[in-house]
């Protein structure tokens, strides 16, 4: 007797991943204090979001089993795609300082946007603008938070 049969096997990797960052979260906040649902502590959000995390992954690797799910057979990486994303993360977090809110912001998006097949400067252009508005109203100027917002030789 064979136990049941991965249809969707994108569906399952996605789930076993999602399953796999809710551990590790899980794990690490567990060096914090959890408290109580009423006197919350540093680690009880962390955990209450690696156990939603971990149902959602659950149920969509269970998704992924049933019967009625569609054949998807698990794909090669793209990993060019992968290194324009990371890349485009870690370059942000170099240039937040140094380039302002604004710079890291426009530099992530266009750079990331390599990452797609469907690349057009016009539509990196235009979603840099609306992001980086958003973001500016968001966190600056709706949480408050203490960011530079233009490069550092313009303050």
């Amino acid at each position: 007797m064979t136990g049941p049969a991965i249809r969707d096997q994108r569906a399952f990797a996605a789930g076993a991943l999602f399953l796999a960052f809710a551990i590790f979260f899980f794990v690490t906040a567990l060096n914090y204090p959890a408290g109580t649902a009423a006197r919350m502590g540093p680690g009880y959000f962390p955990r209450m979001l690696a156990i939603v995390l971990a149902a959602i992954g659950l149920a969509v690797m269970v998704r992924a089993m049933r019967s009625t799910a569609e054949r998807q057979p698990l794909r090669q990486w793209d990993w060019k795609g992968l290194a324009w994303v990371t890349g485009s993360v870690i370059l942000f977090a170099l240039l937040l300082f140094p380039a302002g809110l604004i710079g890291s912001l426009f530099v992530l998006i266009v750079m990331s946007s390599k990452a797609s097949p469907e690349f057009t400067w016009k539509g990196a252009l235009t979603n840099a603008a609306v992001l980086i508005v958003l973001c500016l109203l968001v966190f600056v100027y709706g949480l408050g938070l203490r960011l530079p917002v233009w490069p550092a030789l313009f303050n």
